[in-house]
């Protein structure tokens, strides 16, 4: 399946995807969008790499927001950077904190890759993550399982975003806690509500 211009989705509504669908949703089809310390921060680290310049150093060239696209994924955005080796295109993705506990930041910058592979022709074996904290690069292989999960979300986020509809909060302590949008969302006070229906259902038909 090829995508239409206008049928593009921003490139970081598949990291908020993979991330939690939920979140997704309230930003990209709800308009909702709640600023904290974490994103303040995030936003910063991305505004000192978001601008459309370049650099040389060790007989590497730096490109600095780079846009991208791919009619495959349905995709459309930014890489903060892409390092042109002799031998090898390597994207870098930077992001303020530590490691996530899904697969989202990896899934974001293999987009990336795909990106680039189908812009310039070229085969991209992998990329890297610089953290803000511990300030330290993680690098990530572009595997077939890697991009198969990719794929798979890219068309998730399509039907996603498509059916206009929001899915339900599922209270996750590490994922939940660290989101700005948890007094949007709200899944501890969801949470409570369902487990009261789902008990008082329970009861009414024993």
């Amino acid at each position: 399946m090829t995508f239409s211009d206008s049928d593009l989705l921003p490139l970081s509504a598949l990291q908020h995807y993979i991330y939690c669908p939920r979140q997704c949703a309230l930003i990209h089809i709800e308009q909702q969008w709640v600023e904290n310390r974490f994103t303040a921060e995030g936003r910063a680290q991305h505004d000192r790499v978001d601008r459309p310049e370049h650099e040389m150093r060790d007989g590497i060239r730096t490109e600095y927001a780079v846009l991208l696209r791919s009619l495959r994924l349905g995709l459309i955005g930014k890489a903060d950077a892409i390092e042109f080796h002799q031998d090898k295109v390597f994207p870098v993705e930077h992001k303020r904190g530590r490691p996530k506990p899904t697969h989202c930041d990896w899934v974001q910058l293999c987009a990336q890759a795909i990106c680039l592979e189908e812009m310039m022709g070229v085969e991209i074996k992998e990329g890297a993550i610089f953290y803000g904290q511990p300030r330290r690069r993680q690098n990530v292989e572009f595997s077939s399982e890697l991009r198969k999960e990719t794929e798979k979300a890219a068309v998730a986020l399509h039907t996603l975003i498509q059916s206009g509809e929001t899915p339900p909060a599922e209270y996750d302590k590490k994922k939940c806690d660290a989101c700005s949008l948890i007094e949007t969302c709200m899944p501890q006070k969801r949470r409570a509500v369902f487990d009261y229906l789902k008990e008082a259902l329970r009861e009414k038909t024993s």
